[in-house]
């Protein structure tokens, strides 16, 4: 018999992916959409062009994590197998400008969804993924693993943490089987472009065709651990598959600067950064996170997963698909 998902946060990067990783499973898919006065499906639009994927086994419902009633509303109708909680503000600089808002959808948002689910476990069991930050982890030194305390550097750290929290309460208070994913930095085309990668790539592709001439970004020596978005939405379906929940770092175990994602970026397009990346310090954030690098061992032991994807490939991947929006190739690009 099919399962049925319920993914809030369905039309961003981790959304979109997890819906096509669930919908290749036989899974039914709803997805909670926030209204808006401008269309903001474009990351799931081809899910129902796609002749294998019937549009009947993906429906999208217009509700807000914001709205408790909604969310009991759409559980009780739904009647889920699984929930994947991917909705909140999700930019760690912006969360400085906006704390209330960006507290109130992640951490507020998940102690709404966990009370749904609660609602609904007397009629039905639920399995509940939250989707946590290495973030949390902030200024604690790396490699970070499951047992390494919080130390969070921002609003959206620390919204993170108080919902990763309340996850454990409503597993070990009501019996929930529900489980945090902290999720190391994943990236791939359908990153928003404010984040640093997408804007590195765009950037190289606007830059190789001459419409650009500099990219201006904040901290160049930051230290990340980068891996590859449907990799990491694999890990969130597979956590939901265990007897037993638990909570699992998903990383790479590989650190790399921000100035080494711009160089090898950069040379995708045959061009030097250092000719076009310019330090601005409006970008920089009110605390910085130094240094993060991910220790997975417990998600290779216990889930048997393990990243696909190079950095490398990563980088490419994104470089590529940036060139291809401007109807050309990578090695057009770099002939540019």
């Amino acid at each position: 018999m099919n399962k049925t998902a319920f993914i809030t946060g369905i039309t961003g990067q981790d959304g979109s992916y997890l819906a096509e990783l669930l919908l290749g499973e036989g899974y039914h898919v709803h997805g909670l959409v926030r209204r808006a006065s401008t269309i903001n499906t474009s990351r799931i639009d081809h899910l129902y062009e796609d002749p294998h994927t019937p549009n009947a086994r993906l429906q999208l419902h217009y509700g807000d994590i914001t709205d408790a009633a909604r969310l009991s509303s759409l559980l009780r109708s739904i009647e889920p197998d699984e929930v994947y909680n991917l909705a909140g503000q999700s930019h760690v600089k912006v969360s400085f400008d906006s704390p209330d808002y960006t507290t109130e959808t992640i951490a507020m948002g998940t102690i709404r969804l966990l009370e749904a689910v609660r609602e609904q476990s007397d009629r039905k069991p639920i399995r509940f993924y939250q989707a946590s930050s290495s973030e949390m982890f902030g200024s604690a030194p790396p490699p970070q693993s499951e047992s390494t305390p919080f130390k969070p550097r921002s609003p959206y750290g620390c919204a993170k943490a108080c919902a990763f929290h309340q996850v454990v309460n409503y597993r070990e208070a009501y019996g929930l089987h529900a489980s945090n994913g902290i999720l190391f930095n994943h990236e791939s085309p359908r990153r928003g472009e404010t984040f640093v990668t997408r804007k590195i790539a765009k950037a190289c592709a606007m830059i190789s065709r001459g419409r650009q001439q500099y990219l201006h970004l904040g901290n160049l020596e930051a230290k990340r651990d980068w891996g590859w978005a449907p990799d990491y939405v694999r890990a969130m379906w597979l956590m939901l598959q265990q007897d037993a929940p638990s909570d699992y770092v998903i990383a790479t175990g590989e650190q790399h600067t921000v100035r080494e994602f711009c160089q090898l970026a950069f040379e995708q397009i045959g061009r030097d950064y250092q000719g076009h990346v310019r330090m601005d310090e409006r970008y920089l954030r009110p605390a910085e996170v130094d240094s993060l690098c991910g220790d997975a061992s417990k998600a290779r032991s216990a889930l048997g997963w393990e990243p696909l994807t190079t950095f490398e490939h990563v980088v490419s991947f994104m470089v590529n698909a940036e060139c291809m929006s401007l109807g050309e190739k990578l090695t057009e690009c770099r002939n540019g």
